[in-house]
């Protein structure tokens, strides 16, 4: 158990650096937006454009991955909800947004460092890079869309997504993917001065945005929301992790056990850090900081029963 918790000790121990330094002043939790947009905006984007500019577009593009990862993602979404629609009665928002709890992983704050430190840097960084195609250009925008069902006609559908596409055309990590692929299939050459540059900016990721994930668990309340906040929890830290392994048991089977790896631990990712500020659109901010702080906290324990399943049990890890 000592070597699993060599994996997830560091990732949860800077997570804790952040909301104690937070809690008592050091920072204000004001600040861990500061420090967030850093990272995404700067970090994160040097980071993907470091992981594909310096491979080969045929070492770097997994049409398996992104079609596993798209179909096990679709297929959470789907099932959350049909439950929630159907046996919940929930309003389409609301829906919605519990759905995206459940179906858009941590993949930048959590996922990364946890690949980084269980199948290293050069895997780490082409995945994170494919989970962002998959999360930005395809779960994200289809979920907000049905959240703005109870807010728009059927007429407004050009304009949405006109300004989906404009929000995308202008998102760092998507412009970062973008040239990344292209310096990488021209061939072009990165000066060294540059490519030192990016990677200073690459390798404050990691911690940076673990620290911000603690500083912004504090305040948070669960506030009478302890249901909604189980079922979300429970879709994203199992349900979705048992889609991936559907998906590649039935539909998309994946040859490569370090992906195979990946994609079941992106599964099992506590949901996307950016989750509340999407859901303060339609007034669910509450619901959905609850369900951050209570899935963040309860994947330590399932993430790491997960590394151990996979190392001692199913032997997918060294």
């Amino acid at each position: 158990m000592l070597d699993i918790l060599s994996i997830t000790g560091p990732i949860y121990l800077c997570i804790a650096l952040g909301f104690l330094a937070t809690r008592h002043g050091l920072f204000e939790r004001a600040d861990m937006r500061v420090f967030g947009k850093f990272v995404i905006n700067l970090a994160l984007p040097a980071l993907l454009f470091n992981a594909l500019s310096q491979r080969s577009v045929a070492e770097v593009f997994n049409g398996r991955y992104l079609l596993a990862y798209a179909l096990g993602s679709l297929l959470m979404l789907g099932l959350a909800m049909l439950w929630f629609r159907k046996a919940r009665r929930e309003s389409m928002s609301r829906s919605a947004i519990m759905a995206m709890g459940m179906a858009c992983p941590n993949s930048g704050y959590v996922g990364y460092p946890v690949l980084l430190l269980t199948l290293g840097a050069p895997v780490a960084g082409v995945v994170l890079a494919l989970n962002m195609v998959v999360e930005n250009l395809l779960i994200i925008p289809v979920l907000l869309a049905l959240a703005d069902m109870d807010r728009h006609a059927a007429g407004q559908w050009p304009r949405l997504l006109a300004q989906t596409l404009k929000g995308l055309a202008r998102n760092p990590m998507i412009l970062a993917i973008v040239a990344g692929f292209l310096v990488s299939a021209l061939g072009i050459p990165v000066p060294s001065p540059v490519t030192r540059t990016v990677t200073l900016f690459a390798q404050a990721s990691s911690a940076l945005s673990l620290f911000v994930i603690g500083g912004s668990l504090v305040g948070l309340q669960l506030q009478g929301m302890r249901a909604a906040v189980a079922q979300i929890d429970a879709g994203k830290l199992l349900l979705h992790p048992l889609c991936m392994l559907l998906v590649m048991g039935l539909l998309v089977p994946i040859g490569d056990v370090q992906m195979r790896t990946a994609l079941l631990l992106t599964g099992a990712m506590p949901t996307m850090g950016i989750y509340a500020i999407l859901a303060q659109r339609h007034g669910h901010e509450g619901l959905a900081s609850a369900a951050l702080l209570v899935g963040t906290m309860a994947s330590f324990f399932t993430l790491s029963a997960l590394l151990w399943l996979l190392r001692h049990g199913v032997g997918w890890l060294a």
